[in-house]
């Protein structure tokens, strides 16, 4: 069985990038440059990766039979800008959980 902690942290970074850059680029695009599409297309982009994210952290959280304390500090961990890499070390050891139970 593939480890679903795995796809969950490699999701969870590339929705964190995607975030940052609707903040930290799109945005400001958007009202200072008077781009709306830049926000238009990121907030998809940053839309579809977060659902990719949420169902894949349920996955994870039903498979590797996580507590929900855990999977609401990843949860909450996405909705915070630069929160999900700071907890990225204890996703790793998350992974490394999962093997030794398998």
């Amino acid at each position: 069985m593939k480890n679903p902690v795995s796809f969950l942290r490699k999701i969870a970074l590339v929705e964190a990038v995607s975030y940052l850059v609707l903040l930290g680029i799109a945005v400001p695009l958007k009202y200072a440059a008077g781009m709306p599409m830049a926000v238009r297309i990121v907030g998809a982009i940053h839309g579809l990766l977060f659902v990719i994210f949420f169902v894949s952290l349920a996955q994870t959280m039903w498979v590797a039979r996580w507590p929900m304390g855990r999977g609401a500090l990843v949860f909450v961990a996405s909705l915070i800008p630069v929160a999900t890499f700071l907890i990225d070390g204890r996703m790793k050891g998350y992974i490394e959980e999962f093997q030794r139970e398998r």
